[in-house]
């Protein structure tokens, strides 16, 4: 296969690639390397990667029309499009909404338009987020619930996504599937994210910042188990009854709710620190608990997450001070 991944240099991105060349596929990856956080690290994945004669890396934006369409006839063979660039986080939606109407909607036009225009297109695995859920009060989050009242801009652009790629296999009979994925964590993992925040402001003795006074729980999802689920929902296009767009949706996470505390606690275990905790309210746009229900996923693809944090905890620890050499 001749896979497009979008949002190569990022977290999920850098480790579907890795697993991907390693089984064998081609894959090229296109990455803007915006600065939401440290290009740095970007750049450091993107190092691990370049000896990898099969990955092959073109710096663009899939928001520019032109770049994308010339993308298209250097590459015309592509037959599968991972697409997992966006514009990540809750709380920056607040501060740059624009950013994420460019990357989230018109990006995921362009996508959707070069797989229309693809000759051997034959399925669109794209990122969706548990935020769509925004203030659903039933738990576990199913597929089968209504996403009708975001609660961020970030949300409202995710769900977005999903009505335009239904649109997309409705009219052009392109196969999608987007994936809805609950809070990933583990090594090379993003600085905004609460493992990486937890572990930095613990190792340096700064106070870190607990939101709705730690009464939160997350469904935390380790990298590996989100790989493998991934690139299994890649490898099956979706099969619907005749009369019915190839169109799917699906959870993909740990099926657990952990609570915030015991998931600090695991990183203060980790770490041999204990950690200052600074009580904060209830930011605007988040949302108390995330809890994924996978029955969907594990009946289609046999998706089963079996990393607790107790595991994966202690290797991103690890991980982060090899990569900081503490």
């Amino acid at each position: 296969m001749t896979i497009l991944l979008t949002g190569m240099a990022g977290f999920i991105g850098y480790h579907c690639a890795q697993r991907l060349a390693a089984r064998g596929e081609t894959v090229i990856g296109v990455d803007n390397l915006v600065d939401y956080y440290d290009v740095g690290l970007k750049r450091a994945r993107l190092a691990q990667l370049a000896p990898l004669k099969n990955v092959t890396f073109r710096e663009l934006d899939i928001s520019d029309k032109g770049a994308m369409e010339a993308l298209a006839k250097e590459f015309p063979k592509i037959d599968r499009v991972l697409h997992l660039a966006a514009q990540p986080g809750v709380r920056y939606s607040l501060i740059n909404p624009h950013a994420y109407v460019q990357a989230n909607v018109v990006g995921q036009l362009n996508v959707l338009e070069l797989c229309r225009h693809l000759a051997d297109c034959q399925h669109l695995v794209y990122a969706s987020s548990s935020s769509v859920y925004g203030g659903n009060t039933k738990l576990p989050f199913s597929v089968d619930d209504k996403v009708d009242n975001p609660v961020s801009l970030y949300a409202a652009t995710k769900k977005a996504d999903e009505l335009m790629s239904h649109c997309y296999s409705h009219l052009y009979k392109i196969p999608t599937t987007g994936l809805r994925f609950f809070t990933v964590y583990g090594p090379w993992g993003r600085p905004d994210m609460a493992a990486w925040l937890f572990t930095e402001a613990i190792l340096k003795g700064r106070p870190i910042q607990v939101f709705n006074h730690g009464d939160m729980k997350r469904d935390f999802t380790y990298i590996d188990d989100i790989v493998t689920g991934v690139i299994a929902a890649l490898d099956h296009a979706p099969v619907m009854p005749e009369g019915e767009p190839p169109y799917r949706i699906y959870n993909i996470g740990n099926h657990r709710a952990e609570p915030l505390m015991t998931f600090i606690k695991v990183i203060e275990q980790a770490t041999g620190k204990t950690a200052q905790l600074e009580l904060k309210p209830m930011q605007p746009g988040d949302v108390k608990e995330t809890y994924a229900d996978v029955s969907a996923i594990q009946h289609d693809l046999g998706f089963a997450p079996d990393t607790p944090i107790e595991t994966g905890i202690p290797r991103f620890v690890d991980w982060y001070r090899g990569y900081h050499k503490l």
